[in-house]
């Protein structure tokens, strides 16, 4: 399934919707004493409140109801939306992560020590939200495996001045495209 992007109801609106509904509540119990009114306001007062959420730049808002998706809204603002709803925030903002320094081996077997400072951001929130479990852990292990496989593929060096085969240490902009290219293809599932 691919990313559904719903238009909610403004939530300044439905702010003045719940005033006018409160104002009826209260006109019923104070001034004709009816109690079913004042009951009614209170319940559809409840269920309009339970419709309101807030999405700050940069920060979408999946919606599910009864566990089928329903949509994402990316706008920022104040909104309304079905009661029934269940909401979960996904934020859009670019993200690093710095993982820890790596003991592998390289082509030739010689021990190394490597790292990679990976800035990301969720593009797709259905996949972030439905695709696996922990998008934030995903994209960790998934960053550590490139990098392992990465490194195994080169050399750290090359010691022989007649050979023109790229290596970690001299190739560093054509290593880091292929860096690039593995991440992608294996984070294209999830974010």
């Amino acid at each position: 399934m691919n990313e559904k992007i719903i238009k909610p109801i403004n939530g300044y609106l439905m702010l003045i919707v719940l005033v006018i509904i409160l104002g009826i509540g209260a006109y019923g119990f104070l001034i004709l004493d009816w109690i079913v009114l004042t009951g009614l306001g209170v319940v559809v007062g409840f269920l309009i409140v339970k419709g309101f959420y807030m999405i700050y730049p940069n920060g979408s808002m999946v919606m599910t109801l009864f566990g089928s998706y329903q949509g994402t809204t990316k706008e920022t603002g104040l909104f309304w939306t079905n009661p029934l709803y269940a909401r979960q925030r996904i934020s859009l903002r670019a993200r690093n992560f710095d993982s820890d320094r790596l003991k592998v081996n390289d082509k030739i077997g010689n021990p190394i020590l490597i790292s990679v400072i990976l800035v990301w951001r969720v593009k797709h929130t259905f996949k972030a939200a439905f695709e696996v479990d922990l998008y934030e852990s995903f994209v960790k292990v998934q960053t550590d495996a490139a990098v392992r496989k990465l490194a195994s593929q080169h050399s750290y060096d090359n010691f022989d001045d007649d050979q023109t085969e790229l290596t970690l240490r001299s190739g560093v902009q054509d290593v880091n495209d292929s860096l690039e290219v593995e991440l992608a293809e294996r984070l294209a599932i999830a974010v």
